[in-house]
């Protein structure tokens, strides 16, 4: 029930999101390993990587289905069993490129839409107080999963070739999903049979009217604090002299501790000042500091120092991001997991329009140029978000009506 005590707290909570963070590991690290090393060309590995992560920004378009009959709670299980027997099914079809893309987009789109249903599910279970420390949990989750694959998974597959390191690594997807169990599911989420489409239109109609989920979009939407960089500077260690072995413990190793220690710390901040101010302070502090980066000597130390700095800064800004969301979709929402999804694609956007313009200014201007261009978007999203929040602030309209209210209308 909704005022039902949580077995768990906020942030065990957020943790149950490894599965998103363990299979990008196994996508994004542990395939295109394993397929480096048996001689597949590069622009085919790249040509795998770039099909199989279509459903990381186009998997709202299925996340109504989400709010429809079931409990998220379900949804979530049954998604994260599928990612898990994806990954299973992937890695042991290795040999055949074509089923190999096939079963990682598959099961892409299984944990893009696990991730959506439980962020809806858990964002109406958590009150808003407690949001911050849900998004800290969430990050933290992510991140586990993806640092921890991407040092674990192939040294597994290494040590049992075969169906064995398949049936391992699979098994980590799936690793939280027990904890599922421990959380509530609030009333709102047990709909009879006779709930259909018709009903989930209208929910979607009257989702598109809400002020608080407009704003969040037009946020989101702006490279305020996206850190695209931290896509991109892993690639280029060579411009700094550091050699693979060290690129690899600096990202596995660094960013993860990095990105932890700051997901825990941000909460606090949170909770004494307002998420969106929170949000633009850290993409200006984070800008400075691309910044700075081109004033330093091109040495593996400042590479550390870029790489580990940018982790950090795009791990908190992630954390105020998830608060922001989560605080948007409120208790007894018919559409949290849709609101989630949309919310959620929308802070991807910015990632992937200023990686980019980011590519563009490097190879216009090499690294200073990246480094410039990054900050300089930044900076100045900041300053446009700052007079739009500032102008909400002083303007508060009435509040949104709750959405079963305008269901109803």
């Amino acid at each position: 029930m909704t005022g039902a005590v949580p077995r768990l707290s906020a942030l065990a909570m957020g943790l149950t999101n490894l599965p998103l963070g363990a299979y990008g590991a196994v996508t994004l690290v542990t395939v295109p390993q394993v397929l480096a090393a048996r001689h597949v060309p590069e622009p085919m590995i790249a040509t795998i990587t770039a099909i199989a992560l279509i459903p990381s920004f186009s998997s709202f378009l299925l996340a109504p289905i989400l709010d429809v009959r079931f409990s998220r709670r379900s949804y979530a299980l049954v998604l994260g069993a599928l990612a898990a027997l994806m990954t299973f099914l992937a890695l042991s079809r290795l040999d055949d490129l074509l089923q190999l893309g096939t079963l990682l987009t598959v099961g892409y789109l299984a944990v893009a839409l696990f991730n959506n249903a439980l962020g809806g599910w858990l964002g109406s279970v958590v009150p808003p107080d407690e949001a911050g420390r849900l998004a800290a949990g969430f990050t933290i989750g992510n991140i586990v999963g993806t640092g921890g694959g991407a040092i674990l998974f192939i040294t597994v597959l290494r040590a049992f070739p075969g169906p064995a390191g398949a049936a391992l690594i699979s098994l980590a997807v799936a690793l939280p999903l027990p904890l599922l169990a421990f959380i509530p599911v609030p009333d709102s989420e047990r709909r009879g049979a006779r709930e259909s489409f018709a009903t989930l239109a209208r929910d979607l109609a009257a989702l598109a009217k809400q002020r608080t989920v407009l704003r969040t979009l037009a946020f989101f939407a702006l490279p305020a604090s996206s850190f695209a960089l931290t896509n991109t500077l892993g690639g280029l260690g060579a411009d700094f002299h550091a050699s693979e072995r060290f690129v690899a413990i600096v990202s596995g190793t660094g960013c993860t501790i990095a990105g932890i220690a700051g997901s825990l710390l941000i909460p606090a901040v949170i909770d004494r000042l307002a998420p969106r101010i929170t949000y633009l302070a850290i993409g200006a502090l984070g800008a400075l500091f691309t910044l700075s980066i081109g004033s330093l000597p091109m040495t593996p130390a400042t590479f550390a120092v870029a790489l580990i700095g940018q982790n950090l800064f795009q791990a908190v800004a992630f954390v105020v991001e998830s608060t922001i969301i989560f605080r948007s979709i409120g208790q007894a929402n018919p559409l949290a997991a849709t609101q989630y999804a949309f919310l959620y694609a929308a802070t991807c956007l910015p990632i992937t329009y200023m990686q980019a313009i980011d590519g563009w200014a490097y190879g216009k201007g090499g690294l200073p140029g990246a480094l410039r261009a990054d900050a300089i978007f930044s900076l100045a999203a900041c300053a446009i978000l700052l007079v739009l929040v500032l102008h909400w602030r002083r303007n508060r309209p009435r509040r949104d009506k709750p959405l079963t209210e305008l269901a109803e209308a």
